[in-house]
């Protein structure tokens, strides 16, 4: 007979009411409590999202769990009704709730706002904002081909290669600089590099990618 195959062990820490305060009222990082029950079915189902979120914010995040039959006391205080619920807690107080079978990409976006930020980072809506009042610039690092493709509207290209023999174009801009590349990594990188070199610059978090993410604006050259 062949055994079946375990599914493997979760790697979420589960918190009791003796260390609660400990590791989530004075976490430094925001926490995400996966509030749960050996007796849901739908607890099970949400698991390996649960799981995939933790790698992914690792270091970023803390990802707890929280039986409410062993944890009655916290389960009571926090008003859970039902599992699977997930709240966040920041800087020791509750900022986000949620219930139901959440997806990661959900999980996510619940803890986003709390997530610790790189300096000089911007999210798209917040550019859109900054480029609305005239504030700023998108400098779009990209290739001149897929700068012609699709932009966003009003950015002046700069491929990355070459930021660093232009540099006084950037001052010559109408607002301050904001760079972004197709994902964010790489202008983040040069954004980096420059302020160490004295010339601190912003760039768009998640890229070209991200603006499209939030369906603001594009403009597609005819």
């Amino acid at each position: 007979m062949v055994a079946k195959p375990t599914a493997p062990a979760s790697s979420v820490p589960t918190v009791s009411e003796n260390d609660f305060e400990a590791e989530v009222m004075r976490s430094e990082l925001p926490v995400l409590i996966s509030f749960t029950s050996d007796r849901s079915a739908a607890c099970k189902t949400v698991a390996p999202e649960v799981d995939a979120i933790a790698r992914e914010l690792e270091g970023k995040a803390k990802i707890v769990k929280i039986d409410i039959d062993k944890s009655k006391r916290i389960a009571t205080s926090m008003r859970i009704q039902s599992v699977p619920t997930f709240m966040v807690f920041a800087k020791g107080r509750p900022v986000a709730a949620e219930q139901g079978v959440l997806r990661r990409a959900q999980l996510r976006e619940m803890l986003e706002p709390f997530l610790p930020r790189a300096e000089g980072a911007i999210r798209a809506i917040e550019l859109a904002q900054l480029i609305k009042e005239g504030q700023v610039v998108a400098v779009d690092t990209r290739d001149a081909r897929s700068f012609g493709r699709a932009r966003i509207p009003g950015a002046v290209n700069l491929p990355i290669e070459e930021i660093e023999t232009r540099l006084a174009e950037l001052h010559m801009l109408t607002g301050a600089p904001i760079l972004y590349c197709r994902s964010g990594d790489k202008s983040k990188e040069l954004a980096d590099k420059l302020s160490e070199g004295g010339m601190p610059l912003g760039f768009l978090e998640g890229g070209f990618l991200a603006w499209e993410a939030e369906a603001l604006p594009i403009e597609r050259p005819d």
